[in-house]
């Protein structure tokens, strides 16, 4: 069984009309950086063990930033949830590209890869900038994370992204944090 896919128009008019809940399960930073009004937030870490709060009659949808993380998680959102149930094909990023409005806190962190990709690039570059003006050694900083960096796509986990999102600037207070379900 999978999720049915559901085009940014469409869920544009169900939600109009009271017919669908959405359900954003991406992570509270990215949530509040920016997110469809009426989405309601359920990171794909508690998919199962928090049932969404569900309105009767209407169609759940989840989405995610790309529709990548929903996908791999739909075998943990059809076992939580009753009922019909799709994705916004293409996330947010198809909302986005459709025209539609979305929600933006610019004083919200960025989501935490953008902030692995500015710390590794930048540590990359200083690695190969020290190398030619002090000495070879200082190439082992690129290299390292590099290898890092290889390290992550293959395993899955990454050390910056867990060190960054330790980071005051990263932290989402449960109080402060958008509407959860």
């Amino acid at each position: 069984m999978s999720l049915t896919r559901l085009d940014a128009r469409s869920l544009q008019v169900r939600l109009a009309e009271g017919r669908a809940d959405l359900y954003d399960i991406r992570e509270p930073a990215e949530y509040a950086r920016e997110h469809i009004d009426g989405a309601r937030l359920l990171p794909a870490g508690r998919l199962g063990r928090e049932l969404p709060d569900r309105t009767p009659g209407r169609l759940a949808v989840f989405m995610c930033q790309s529709g990548m993380r929903t996908t791999e998680n739909a075998t943990r959102i059809l076992g939580c949830i009753s009922g019909e149930v799709a994705m916004l094909d293409g996330g947010l990023e198809a909302w986005k590209r459709a025209g539609l409005p979305v929600i933006e806190d610019r004083s919200a962190p960025l989501p935490l890869m953008r902030q692995v990709q500015i710390v590794a690039g930048s540590l990359v570059l200083l690695g190969v900038v020290l190398g030619f003006l002090l000495g070879p050694a200082w190439f082992g900083l690129a290299g390292f994370v590099g290898a890092g960096l290889v390290f992550a796509g293959l395993t899955g986990f990454c050390g910056m992204a867990r060190l960054l999102a330790q980071l005051p600037w990263n932290r989402i207070d449960p109080p402060s944090a958008p509407r959860a379900v």
